[in-house]
């Protein structure tokens, strides 16, 4: 499904920004540079966004921009790797997931106290298509394991989380955007997550009020 976009006029507009506010949150990496997407119309060249992550990115920098530098927003808002790591008691007690999921993982990854980033990640993606349903708990091994054999390749760059089902049977995949995949006949894809978008999210759960939180490691 072709991603809906919004012109940098409306854009302006829409959000009230000025034009140097989104070319310095540019050059300070916070909107990606993928995200400005240049197109030919009748009126010559213009650059257009997509509409919902765009949207989404210009409200959280204006709710957070006063309480965080620019370079903390980037690095908030980064798709690379990040120290943080918590407790297993902390996960629960911080909403970071639910119980269901973290119970699930540990069976079937063994007992452990600490998490770091990266599986504090796989959790996260699985927490996020069992609430909305679009992925049982039994499936949920495909996503961890998807993560661990090839997250590591596409780290960093943005790309998307695919559950794709066929007669009652899942598959889960990992692909870099823009890359153009083609099923077999009745393989419908259920589940679409950008993971850059996950990071985000999980990263903001994680700090906020980290002052009131230890790190038990």
């Amino acid at each position: 499904m072709e991603q809906e976009l919004i012109s940098k006029k409306e854009l302006l507009e829409l959000t009230n920004i000025s034009y140097g506010q989104l070319y310095r949150w540019k050059r300070k990496k916070l909107i990606p540079e993928e995200w400005f997407i240049r197109k030919s119309t009748f009126t010559g060249q213009e650059t257009f966004f997509p509409k919902e992550k765009i949207l989404a990115r210009i409200e959280k920098i204006k709710q957070m921009k006063d309480d965080l530098s620019l370079d903390e927003l980037a690095s908030m808002f980064s798709p690379n790797p990040t120290t943080i790591a918590l407790h297993k008691n902390d996960i629960i007690e911080r909403n970071i997931v639910s119980e269901l999921a973290l119970h699930f993982y540990i069976e079937q990854k063994g007992e452990q106290h600490v998490f770091l980033f990266d599986q504090l990640l796989q959790l996260y993606v699985f927490d996020r298509l069992l609430q909305t349903g679009e992925m049982s708990l039994g499936e949920g091994k495909s996503v961890f394991d998807v993560f661990e054999r090839h997250y590591k390749k596409i780290q960093g760059k943005s790309c998307e989380l695919l559950i794709v089902r066929k007669m009652g049977i899942s598959t889960c995949l990992l692909s870099t955007n823009g890359n153009e995949l083609y099923f077999e006949d009745g393989a419908k894809v259920v589940a679409r997550l950008h993971v850059p978008s996950c990071i985000e999210e999980l990263k903001i759960k994680v700090t906020e009020g980290m002052d009131k939180w230890s790190e038990k490691i």
